[in-house]
């Protein structure tokens, strides 16, 4: 099974201390200058889920990653190809959505992308959860959908279960994260940046409580800034989703945007 190192509360804790400390100016040293820049960054999937995004585009997206050291990028199964060339000598992940943005399609679908990707250079899924079934109870058919994507993922692969926690009551998001941990996922994850709504410390609180500290919580969907990011971490998550992940290490505040 892929690994996923988990970090204690007080490790978290003292981490997000220091970084909170050290402040935007120490945030937002350059590269290689400052632990405060290369803590944080490597908490973050640099992400491009844009439907025209362009091949220049990602391999930015992967120069950019490389350079401050973040956790992975994060992009539609059509550019996994040409990220896991990119980055072949680095040690960022590459992570493609599977059944994104809606979570809808058939769990052998989502099956056969999460095979696919991993085949073509992913390190990691983010799968979305088929919401439909589990507002419907239909939990049996959830589980599966995320079974499926975990075994067709392997062995060295991370797989994140996305619930779009903006369309979930709070019962819900309970059900959702025990039915990823008992699938065998590694993170669950609030949203796909496509909802109405996206991370909040509330939830990522909810979601770390009801899965512990064995498994990964990844926090996206409109984080946008630093003092954001750091409010989700302090919260309990081990993941920031963000394409505005640059910004975000240099203390500056991005434009509006989902994700």
């Amino acid at each position: 099974m892929a690994d996923y190192t988990p970090v204690s509360r007080q490790g978290r804790a003292d981490t997000i201390g220091d970084l909170v400390a050290a402040g935007p100016d120490r945030i937002g040293a350059a590269p290689g200058v400052g632990d405060g820049a290369s803590e944080l960054a490597s908490l973050i999937d640099h992400t491009l889920l844009k439907p025209d995004a362009t091949r220049s585009d990602v391999e930015k997206l992967c120069e950019e990653a490389a350079r401050h050291g973040f956790a992975s990028v994060c992009l539609n199964p059509s550019w996994i190809p040409a990220a896991a060339r990119a980055l072949a000598k680095s040690r960022v992940k590459v992570c493609s959505v599977i059944g994104f943005p809606f979570g809808a399609t058939l769990p052998e679908v989502k099956a056969f992308e999460a095979k696919c990707v991993r085949d073509e250079g992913a390190n990691e899924v983010d799968m979305v959860l088929n919401v439909g079934a589990l507002k419907s109870q239909e939990d049996a058919l959830v589980g599966r959908d995320i079974e499926g994507v975990v075994r067709a993922a392997g062995h060295n692969a991370l797989v994140k279960v996305i619930l779009e926690t903006a369309y979930l009551t709070d019962d819900e998001k309970l059900r959702a994260c025990l039915l990823a941990k008992r699938a065998g996922a590694h993170f669950v994850k609030t949203s796909t940046g496509y909802a109405p709504g996206g991370a909040t410390v509330e939830d990522i609180a909810l979601m770390r409580r009801t899965v512990g500290e064995r498994m990964g919580v990844k926090a996206s969907g409109g984080i946008r800034d630093l003092p954001t990011a750091l409010k989700m971490v302090e919260a309990g998550a081990s993941r920031i989703g963000a394409s505005a992940s640059v910004k975000i290490i240099e203390g500056a505040k991005a434009g509006p945007g989902g994700y």
